[in-house]
């Protein structure tokens, strides 16, 4: 039995089961959605990478993984241009509050470690976040049933109303990030990014000590070779 084929089966399933629940009214969760969702792959694919793409410093010996990370880190911060502008005169302070409201209002209630943890932040600047937004009024805190020293989290009937006002800003915000990708650009793009998620989101849930991050992960997976 080949076990590659089947792992790599299972991984473009999941890709495609992850694209279905972001945009179910393009493709249906059956076979036939299956396998349009390749056959529009593999023409997004022919139509995108037919040649190597141009970046700056390129020509200078510039690799492709440091162009990655530094687009990635200018991504980020135009988006955070565009939230700043979509919160301003709110009640958030920054655009991790509504970001932090807008997953429990998406997932439900939660403990604090499990919402720090879905925002990819280290507890300090997480606990920060949610004593904040307890403090506004924005979400709620309760014992747990399973667990009496825990507590959960969940958005309040305020918190509800305050995300509802600036959901117009907001919706118009991501809409600009995306900025002019076609939609089978729009999809490649997300496929992706899911793809280095996967990657980078079990890294980080380790917590390894930043003294030892980039030696141990870098020997770990097969960089040395690439």
């Amino acid at each position: 039995m080949n076990y590659t084929l089947i792992k790599d089966f299972m991984d473009l399933l999941q890709d495609f089961e992850t694209e279905v629940l972001a945009f179910p009214d393009l493709y249906p969760g059956t076979i036939q959605g299956f396998k349009d969702w390749i056959s529009d792959k593999h023409s997004n694919k022919q139509q995108n990478h037919s040649e190597e793409p141009y970046w700056e410093g390129k020509e200078n010996g510039r690799t492709a993984e440091s162009a990655i990370s530094t687009l990635l880190v200018h991504l980020n911060r135009y988006a955070k241009t565009y939230s700043k502008s979509a919160i301003l005169d709110s009640e958030f302070s920054t655009q991790e509050d509504f970001i932090y409201l807008i997953n429990l209002k998406a997932f439900g209630e939660m403990t604090k470690m499990a919402l720090i943890k879905k925002n990819i932040h280290d507890k300090p600047v997480g606990m920060l976040i949610i004593g904040r937004l307890l403090r506004q009024g924005l979400i709620e805190q309760t014992g747990s049933d399973l667990d009496k020293r825990s507590k959960l989290i969940r958005i309040s009937e305020r918190g509800l109303q305050i995300i509802e006002i600036q959901m117009k800003k907001i919706r118009k915000a991501t809409k600009i990030v995306a900025g002019n990708l076609t939609h089978s650009e729009k999809m490649e793009l997300i496929h992706l990014l899911n793809k280095l998620d996967r990657f980078h989101n079990p890294i980080f849930l380790r917590n390894i000590n930043s003294d030892q991050l980039i030696n141990k992960v870098y020997d770990e997976y097969s960089f040395k070779n690439s």
